[in-house]
């Protein structure tokens, strides 16, 4: 296994951030740490970096032993979402001063950092300060000196969270390009779903300090293992089954509007408390028996709006079984 995690454990005043995780990723992967914040997400990656010294774990990499090996001699490259440029710096040698610091022939520093810049559209941005630049641009150089010294494995700590909307997107959309161009291995911290599917090989969901479910994104989507992962990874409504017992979820895009010729144990029936339009979509929140079923339906549905009585399919093939302890 390229990098393999076993048993990493750490405790901050008392308060155990992880309790024993244990995870391999293999080469060329894209990673996501998912969950909420304080789940332990982001001390994990300290602790694979080496900027954070765990309790106890075992780090291998490529078959070396990392557990006491300093940052410095562990060739990943690592992303932060605060940028971290050097603001008396312009980009080129930001981008050159990371090469410097690894002892890289001066003779090749220039044509890898016009390479670098390249890579992230750049070019003409060599000679402006940090402060010239937009937060998607300056993200865009701290990506570009994080894979200059061409790290083994790059750590992407929350790199987006501090962009708009619109930026971010875009940014995303980049970063797996590259990623997939590179073929490098990689993995990146965030709290936001929407990233983590689109970009992520894999998603490891995380919640205070344990691993929850480790999948595709797909398969977490569909097979969620528990209510936290199905609750987490979009949004899944809690019914149960046809006999009253067994808690199961059920995403909002499956439930159906009924035409009349439904089971009765697939059938609800309730009253609009909420509609919003959402360009392609309506989502309407209905109440059933005092609690609350969303469904999505296409387009705009002005029948759908709150006050009116309608009934509702769930099929009972579309239902995921989530008793997992919680009531």
């Amino acid at each position: 296994m390229y990098l393999s995690l076993r048993g990493i454990t750490k405790s901050f005043d008392g308060v155990k951030a992880l309790a024993g995780v244990s995870l391999d990723i293999e080469e060329g992967e894209f990673v996501c740490f998912l969950g909420p914040s304080g789940c332990g997400k982001t001390t994990l990656l300290r602790i694979i970096a080496g900027l954070e010294t765990p309790d106890a774990a075992e780090i291998r990499f490529a078959g070396r032993d990392l557990t006491d090996i300093p940052a410095r001699e562990r060739n990943f490259g690592i992303v932060f979402q605060s940028y971290s440029l050097f603001p008396n710096m312009t980009v080129a040698r930001n981008i050159a001063y990371g090469l410097e610091c690894r002892k890289w022939r001066r003779e090749d520093i220039p044509g890898r950092v016009i390479s670098m810049l390249a890579l992230v559209n750049l070019s003409d941005q060599a000679a402006k300060f940090p402060h010239q630049l937009s937060g998607g641009q300056q993200q865009r150089v701290a990506l570009a000196r994080a894979l200059a010294p061409r790290p083994a494995v790059l750590l992407l700590d929350e790199p987006l969270s501090a962009l708009d909307a619109k930026v971010r997107e875009d940014l995303r959309a980049e970063i797996k390009d590259l990623q997939s161009r590179l073929r490098i291995t990689t993995i990146m911290v965030t709290h936001d779903q929407h990233e983590a599917m689109e970009v992520a090989d894999r998603i490891v969901v995380m919640d205070r300090g344990r691993i929850e479910q480790i999948g595709r994104p797909v398969e977490l989507y569909e097979r969620p293992a528990n209510r936290f992962v199905a609750g987490f990874l979009g949004r899944m409504n809690l019914v149960r089954d046809v006999h009253g017992h067994a808690l199961a979820g059920i995403r909002p895009e499956h439930v159906e509007l009924c035409a009349g010729s439904e089971a009765p144990h697939e059938r609800r029936t309730g009253r609009v408390s909420r509609s919003v339009f959402l360009g392609s979509i309506t989502r309407v929140t209905l109440s059933v028996d005092g609690q609350d079923l969303t469904l999505e339906v296409q387009g705009r549905r002005d029948d759908l709006a709150p006050g009116a009585e309608i009934a509702v399919r769930i099929p009972a093939r579309a239902l995921v079984r989530l008793d997992d302890g919680l009531p």
